[in-house]
């Protein structure tokens, strides 16, 4: 089925309540019922919810520093407070308080799912990142440098709050449509019924709550093999094994380094760690990245490397450095004015220009056709419909049964409440960047700059992460309009970007929760009002965390000099810091313009615009041709990259195209049942063992048995190294 056609019907008052839904997935998944009686911002949902929310906070900033990081998702708080939520119904006086003339209850009833869900909303606020924390690290630990703390501060929350502008403008078209149906919400309304919902086992089968259990368990407790006893089974690469002195060989074969050919793990972190489960992608999409990926990296990248593009052997093919001529890394501080924090342009006339991987070329190359095409793909392909929604949201005429009942049983929120936050958070951000004696570079104009470029993309990339699940982010382009604009500067850079692609990112998560509250029935107001919260919330422990980290832990994100065995590293951090020196520090002009090696890649932004228009041609012309419609060209030309590597991408592929294809035509029915809870325990098992691996072992620096299959590697060296006669770099071969 094809869930991006659109058709017009219009429905009697009879029809009210027929599942008109016209995409199949959400028809099979989310019920078409509501108990509009039912309490939601009730004393557990704030006291689980608030708890849930700050320690998701912490564990994941304090996790991210680390060498081996770990992430802990919202689907840990929304298994967890499922059984305390239930004792505390049992427990709690039902007795009712009057504060202030407003009356509460400790204890309203039962523990509900509406409950359950506005708590899984509050963690996901603590399970999601603050990007701005980012440049709090960069200039306290690689810039050597201060901040002011409240500049920091107010810089987390703008950043993380601003999306909520966008979410309000945009939502009656990315919630309130039926097209626009978020494959990952369907993961957690399927999780949602499977715990709350009493249903009869099947003769013979399992309810959903046992088949849940069932994975979760076994999940858990095979991860602790590819987690802490055989961590190299997570990426298994035959090919370098056996022929361990070729380059060509173990370049083809590696499965972290190279092109994976014949690489695998086995390990569900493997195929979802990185892009997200493949069991919650529709196939439509999933079949438009495979085509993608194929031309890509197996036929443009080794094209280009071989032909020796740009100097290409010179660097690892596979990389995502920054590095010199004599393929050496780059060294930052030859080319940076300490004293002015600003660029050096006599030291880089005489180090040299800044030289890149052909993969990062190419990546940065398609990212700007991947912008491009996300825009032109939507006006082709959406425009129409986007203009007919646009006039029925101004007689309510438009929607399915899920949208006519929340309109039937809730107040919408008040567009005037996301308006004044929007005003509230700007002034704010002008505060950050023009107070503190402007420590953070960055003008009141790029500001503005960085609003107006979240404002414009955020609907077309919406569109694509509503349809896909796969999403485009802005930070290539917003680091090249700010490096042109205003080049030498990398903190105004690294600012403008945050604010101009993370609130992009913001506005979708905001989005994409009010569709779970929005499937799930959840009083809009009570989701804006736990969204926000949960913002602040986790904003504030995000940069708590961080500042306390950076402030204690001596040499923090400096390997070189912590002790040995320290795991403070932050690897994540250190791909931030290249970008900012990249874009910010050396600039786009000195790169990708007139000044620099890589000028061609501009050419990728016509390419973009061009690309869609013959499959929107042909979809007009041949009604008929139904695969023309399915024809993504942004999420078909995105390129692979970190922290994503080829094993990644070939698990990934194999099992998502197993369950949308086979499982979903063979056994529709128990796809239907199954398939999202499925992924739900893979998650939730791996989690839970992760956690419980640090905790109680690798946090005492208890590691496993030493032997080959401990090293988290695919024990191919030699793809990192060049391929080209002369080239002397550490822990590689010369080729003479």
């Amino acid at each position: 089925m094809d869930p991006s056609q659109t058709h017009s019907h219009k429905l009697s008052p009879q029809e009210d309540d027929l599942n008109d839904c016209p995409v199949e997935q959400v028809r099979l998944t989310v019920p078409t019922t509501d108990d509009p009686t039912l309490p939601c911002l009730t004393f557990r949902t704030w006291f689980l919810g608030i708890i849930s929310c700050g320690v998701l906070a912490f564990l994941n900033q304090f996790f991210g520093y680390r060498q081996n990081a770990l992430y802990v998702s919202s689907v840990i708080a929304q298994i967890v407070v499922l059984p305390v939520g239930k004792m505390m119904a049992a427990s709690l006086p039902t007795k009712r308080f009057r504060i202030l003339g407003w009356s509460f209850s400790l204890n309203p009833g039962p523990f509900n799912m509406k409950e359950h869900v506005l708590i899984t909303i509050l963690a996901n606020a603590g399970a999601s990142s603050v990007y701005a924390v980012g440049i709090i690290t960069i200039v306290k630990a690689f810039y050597h440098t201060d901040i002011h703390p409240m500049a920091a501060m107010l810089l987390a929350q703008s950043t993380q709050l601003l999306g909520f502008g966008w979410a309000g403008i945009f939502r009656k078209f990315l919630v309130d449509s039926p097209y626009m149906w978020w494959p990952a919400s369907l993961v957690q309304v399927s999780l949602f019924r499977a715990l709350h919902e009493e249903e009869k086992r099947p003769k013979g089968g399992l309810s959903r709550v046992q088949f849940f259990t069932i994975v979760l368990i076994c999940s858990f407790a095979y991860y602790v093999v590819p987690n802490y006893l055989f961590q190299s089974i997570t990426a298994l690469s035959f090919v370098c094994w056996i022929w361990k002195d070729s380059f060509k060989a173990q370049q083809i074969g590696s499965g972290l380094k190279g092109f994976g050919i014949g690489a695998f793990g086995l390990d569900w972190a493997t195929v979802a760690g990185f892009l997200g489960s493949p069991l919650a992608t529709p196939g439509f999409a999933m079949v438009n990245m495979l085509v993608g990926y194929v031309i890509i990296f197996y036929m443009v990248v080794p094209l280009s490397y071989w032909s020796n593009w740009y100097e290409a052997r010179r660097f690892p093919m596979y990389s995502f450095k920054t590095y010199h001529a004599d393929g050496t890394k780059y060294n930052v501080s030859k080319v940076l004015n300490q004293s002015t924090f600003s660029f050096n342009q006599e030291g880089y006339d005489e180090y040299g220009k800044v030289n890149l991987s052909i993969l990062f070329v190419l990546a940065y190359g398609l990212s700007f056709a991947t912008l491009a095409a996300t825009v032109s793909h939507v006006i082709l392909f959406y425009g129409s419909t986007i203009w007919e929604q646009t006039k029925a949201s101004m007689n309510t005429k438009f929607g399915d049964v899920h949208t006519r009942l929340m309109k039937k049983n809730y107040e919408p929120v008040p567009e005037w409440w996301f308006h004044c936050l929007l005003i509230l958070v700007i002034g704010l951000a002008l505060l950050t960047c023009e107070g503190f004696g402007r420590q953070l570079q960055l003008p009141y104009w790029g500001i503005m700059l960085a609003i107006a470029l979240a404002s414009v993309f955020t609907l077309p990339i919406g569109v694509i992460v509503a349809t896909t699940n796969q999403g485009v982010g802005l930070n290539v382009i917003t680091e090249l309009i700010i490096g042109y604009l205003y080049p030498g500067r990398p903190l105004a850079n690294v600012v403008f970007k945050t604010y101009g692609d993370n609130s992009m990112r913001q506005a979708i998560q905001f989005l994409s929760d009010f569709k779970l509250g929005h499937y799930m029935k959840i009083p809009p107001k009570s989701m804006f009002i736990v969204q926000l919260v949960g913002t602040i919330i986790a904003s504030t422990v995000y940069f708590a965390t961080s500042w306390w980290l950076l402030t204690t832990v001596e040499f923090i994100c400096d390997p070189a000099n912590l002790p040995v065995g320290s795991p403070w590293t932050c690897p994540g951090d250190d791909v931030f810091y290249n970008a900012s020196i990249i874009w910010g520090l050396v600039g786009p002009q000195r790169m990708f313009g007139n000044l620099g090696l890589y000028s061609k890649m501009n050419y990728f932004f016509l390419f973009g615009i061009l690309a869609p228009v013959p499959f929107w041609f042909l979809s007009r012309k041949f009604p008929e041709w139904k695969w023309a419609r399915l024809v993504n060209i942004p999420i078909l030309i995105t390129c692979p990259g970190p922290p994503a590597k080829a094993v990644n991408f070939n698990m990934w592929f194999a099992v998502g195209m197993f369950f949308n294809f086979v499982v979903y035509k063979r056994f529709k029915s128990w796809w239907a049942r199954h398939n999202y809870i499925l992924s739900a325990g893979l998650d939730a098992g791996v989690a839970f063992m992760a956690i419980l691996c640090y905790l109680v072992l690798q946090n005492r620096n208890i590691n496993g048995p030493e032997w080959w299959g401990l090293e988290l590697d695919d024990h191919c060296s030699l793809p990192n190294c060049p391929s080209v006669p002369g080239i002397q770099v550490d822990g590689c071969p010369i080729i003479q």
